[in-house]
C-alpha cells in the first residue's frame, strides 16, 4: 500500500463537533457550519447505503456532495455534481449503448474513477475519502459512515429495487412498500466515527432524510449505542416543514414505515438518544409533544437556501449547543 494514503488520527475529539448526514439539505448546514467554526472542528459522517456501481466506477452521492460543497465546487443549482460541468463522456456512453440515466460529469467521473482505482488497490473508503478531500484542500474531517458495504433497498410494486433506481432512474414515483439496509449486520462503523461521538462537543444530525439518509448510518452497529451514551449534547434539524420534506422523498419513506410525516415524527424517531430538535415555526403545534418525549424543542426558521440563512441557523445551533 502506498504509505502516503494514512487516516489522520481523531485529534482534539474532545473539542469536535459530530455532524451526521446525508444529502443536498445536509450539506447545506455542514457548509454553514464550516463558515463559523474552524474547519477542523467538523468531523463529518456521512450515509453510504445510496452507493452504487456506474459504468464499473464506484459512486458515493453522498459523500461527494458534502466533498464538493466544503470545495466550493458544487453545484447549488443542481443540488449535486459539479458546477459548470460538462457531459461529453456521458454523451459518448449513450452513443455506445450505455445507460445515462445516471447523469455523471466529466470533471464529476475524474473523483469516481480515482476512487475506484484506489479501492481496487486495497485502500478503504475512509482512506481514500482522505485522499480525495486533501486533494481539494478541504481541512474538514469527512468520513463514510462505515468502510463495509450497505446498500439500500427499497420494495416496490415493481419489484426490488437499489435507492438510485428508485430516487433517480425512476424519480420515486412509486409507492414504496417496504424498504432495507442490507449489509448493516456485518458492518463496522468507521475508524474515529465512535471515538469521535464518545468525545464530541456536541453532535447534530443534518437535516437530511431521516429514513434513508441518517436511517442508515444508525443501523451500522455500534453507533445508536455511542449516541445514546455521549455526554454531548445532541440535536437534530428537521428536514420536514408542514409534513413536507424540503426536498425528495422523505415523507413516502417515513408513511411506508408509519412514521408520522412531520417534525414530531423526526423527533420520536430520535428519541432514545436526542436531546433538542431545531423546527420551523410552521410546525410550533409540536412543542408541547415534542417536550413530552423529553427533547427540548427551539422553533426557527430551518430553511437553509441561500449562505446567509446556512449561516444564521449554524450560529443558531452553535449557540443552543
Amino acid at each position: 500500500m502506498n504509505p502516503g494514503l494514512k487516516l489522520q488520527q481523531p485529534c482534539e475529539s474532545s473539542r469536535r463537533l459530530v455532524l451526521l448526514t446525508g444529502g443536498t439539505g445536509g450539506a447545506k448546514l455542514v457548509q454553514g457550519l464550516s463558515l463559523e467554526v474552524e474547519p477542523e472542528r467538523l468531523f463529518v459522517v456521512c450515509n453510504t447505503a445510496d452507493d452504487c456501481v456506474v459504468h464499473g466506477l464506484h459512486v458515493s452521492p453522498d459523500l461527494d456532495t458534502v466533498t464538493y460543497t466544503l470545495a466550493g465546487v458544487a453545484d447549488t443549482t443542481k443540488g449535486w455534481g459539479v458546477q459548470n460541468d460538462t457531459f461529453a463522456v456521458l454523451e459518448w456512453l449513450g452513443r455506445f449503448g450505455g445507460e445515462t440515466w445516471f447523469q455523471l460529469g466529466d470533471k464529476d467521473l475524474a473523483t469516481h474513477i480515482t476512487r475506484s482505482r484506489l479501492l481496487r488497490e486495497g485502500f478503504s473508503l475512509s482512506q481514500v475519502t482522505e485522499q480525495i478531500c486533501k486533494a481539494f484542500g478541504i481541512r474538514t474531517a469527512v468520513v463514510p459512515m462505515s468502510d463495509d458495504r450497505v446498500e439500500t433497498k427499497i420494495v416496490t410494486p415493481k419489484g426490488v429495487m437499489s435507492f438510485q433506481e428508485y430516487f433517480v432512474r425512476d424519480s420515486w414515483a412509486d409507492e414504496c412498500a417496504g424498504l432495507s439496509f442490507e449489509g448493516t449486520e456485518t458492518s463496522r462503523p468507521a475508524p474515529g466515527v465512535l471515538e469521535s461521538i464518545q468525545g464530541a462537543s456536541a453532535v447534530i444530525l443534518c437535516p437530511s432524510n431521516p429514513v434513508t439518509s441518517i436511517g442508515p448510518i444508525l443501523a451500522v452497529p455500534g453507533i445508536r449505542e455511542a449516541l445514546k451514551k455521549t455526554v454531548a449534547p445532541v440535536t437534530a434539524v428537521s428536514p420536514i416543514i408542514r409534513g413536507r420534506p424540503f426536498s425528495g422523498p422523505a415523507h413516502k419513506f417515513m408513511a411506508c414505515l408509519g412514521m408520522e410525516v412531520s417534525a414530531f415524527g423526526v423527533a420520536q424517531a430520535y428519541q432514545d438518544f436526542l436531546d433538542c430538535i431545531f423546527l420551523g415555526p410552521e410546525d410550533s403545534e409540536f412543542i408541547s409533544q415534542i417536550e413530552d418525549l423529553g427533547i427540548k424543542a427551539v422553533v426557527t426558521s430551518i430553511r437553509i437556501d441561500s449562505l446567509l440563512e446556512k449561516r444564521q441557523l449554524a450560529r443558531e445551533l452553535l449557540t443552543a449547543v
